[in-house]
C-alpha cells in the first residue's frame, strides 16, 4: 500500500506536468491573435520547466531504501573533550536541519562526556526521504578551530565519526527470534531525575548471532526503553544484511572499496579562515556558523547531484 501510495504521488506529478503543457499548446494557439495571452502561456511553461527540473533532482533518490526514515548516529573520535564537544555540536546541527526539513526527530540513545559534549548518541530523524537525504553525511567529519578547552586556546583538530542507516521494517527487513535475544535492564546513567537514576529503566539488547548489542536510556519507562533499543537493533541488523550485499557485490566485481576512520568526508574550518569544504564534491561554504546551525541542503544537493550516492542494488 505504501508503494501505490508512491506511485500515484510520481504519477500525479507527471500528469499535472502534461496538463499545464497542453494549457499552454491551447493558449498559444489563441495567443497567436491575442498578443496579450502570451504572459500565460510563458508562465505555465516557466512552471513546467520549474517542475521538470525538481523531479530530476528527485531521480538522485533513486536508491531502494531512500524514502525510508533515518536512523543517524555520531560518535566522538580520539581527542577526549574536544571531540566530544564536536560530535555534541553535530548532534546540534542535525537536529536543528531535521526541523527545518518538518522532520520528526528523536534521540533514541545518548552518552554523554565526562567533562563536556557526548560519547556517543543514536538519533532517530522521521520523514518523506530521510535517509535519502542524510546518506551523504555518512562519514568522518572534521573540525579546525581555537580550542575553548585550555588556556592557550591553540588550534586544534577533532574529527567525529557520523553513521547514517535506513530504518529497518519489522518483519520484511529483518527477522529477530525471541532465542536470539538476551534483555538486560540496568539504572540509567544520564540526566532525567531521581525516578531514573534510582529505577531499572535503561534496557540493553544483545543479538546473540552476531554480537550485536543496542540500548537506550533515555525514556523513564523500561518498555519505552526496550521499544527503542529493539528499533535500533533492528536498524544495525539490517546495515549488517546490506554490508554482507554490498560485500558480495564487490567480490563478484573484483574489488572492494573501503571507508576508512581517518577519510573525512568534510571538514569544518573555524580558524584560521573560515570555510566549510565537501571532500567528495569540492562544494564549499564560506559561512561555517550558517552550516552548524542546520543550514545543510546546499552541501546535501551537491552530493545528490553529483551521483556519489546513487546505488545500484
Amino acid at each position: 500500500m505504501k508503494q501505490l501510495v508512491e506511485n500515484r504521488k510520481i504519477t500525479e506529478k507527471w500528469r499535472g506536468i502534461e496538463k499545464r503543457l497542453t494549457d499552454a499548446r491551447e493558449l498559444l494557439d489563441l495567443a497567436v491573435e491575442d498578443n496579450s495571452l502570451l504572459p500565460g502561456v510563458q508562465r505555465d511553461v516557466d512552471q513546467a520547466a520549474s517542475y521538470l527540473e525538481q523531479m530530476e533532482f528527485e531521480l538522485a533518490f533513486s536508491g531502494k531504501y531512500d524514502d525510508r526514515n533515518a536512523i543517524l548516529s555520531i560518535h566522538a573520535g580520539a581527542g577526549g573533550t574536544e571531540s566530544q564537544d564536536w560530535a555534541d555540536m553535530l548532534l546540534r546541527m542535525f537536529l536543528r536541519w531535521g526541523e527545518k526539513q518538518g522532520y520528526k526527530t528523536e534521540i533514541l540513545d545518548i552518552s554523554p562526556g565526562e567533562e563536556a559534549g557526548l560519547k556517543s548518541v543514536v538519533v532517530s530523524l522521521a520523514g518523506d526521504y530521510a535517509y535519502g537525504h542524510l546518506k551523504s553525511e555518512h562519514g568522518v567529519h572534521r573540525l579546525v578551530r581555537l580550542s575553548p578547552f585550555n588556556a592557550d586556546h591553540a588550534r586544534h583538530t577533532s574529527f567525529a565519526l557520523v553513521e547514517v542507516i535506513p530504518e529497518a521494517q519489522t518483519n520484511v527487513d529483518v527477522t529477530i527470534l525471541p532465542e536470539d535475544i538476551k534483555i538486560e535492564v540496568f539504572r540509567s546513567s544520564g540526566p532525567g531525575g531521581q525516578h531514573m537514576q534510582k529505577s531499572s529503566t535503561a534496557v540493553r539488547i544483545t543479538h546473540n548471532p552476531t554480537g550485536i548489542v543496542a540500548a537506550s536510556q533515555s525514556e523513564r519507562s523500561q518498555l519505552q526503553n526496550k521499544s527503542i533499543a529493539m528499533k535500533i537493533l533492528e536498524a544495525r541488523l539490517f546495515e549488517k544484511e546490506l554490508e554482507r550485499r554490498a560485500e558480495e557485490k564487490a567480490r563478484l566485481k573484483g574489488k572492494r572499496i573501503e571507508a576508512g576512520w581517518g577519510n573525512q568526508i568534510r571538514s569544518y574550518v573555524l580558524h584560521p579562515y573560515k570555510m566549510v569544504k565537501d571532500h567528495r564534491t569540492e562544494f564549499q561554504s564560506g559561512n561555517p556558523e550558517s552550516v552548524l546551525a542546520g543550514n545543510l541542503d546546499d552541501f546535501i544537493t551537491a552530493y545528490l547531484r553529483s551521483g556519489a550516492g546513487s546505488e545500484n542494488d
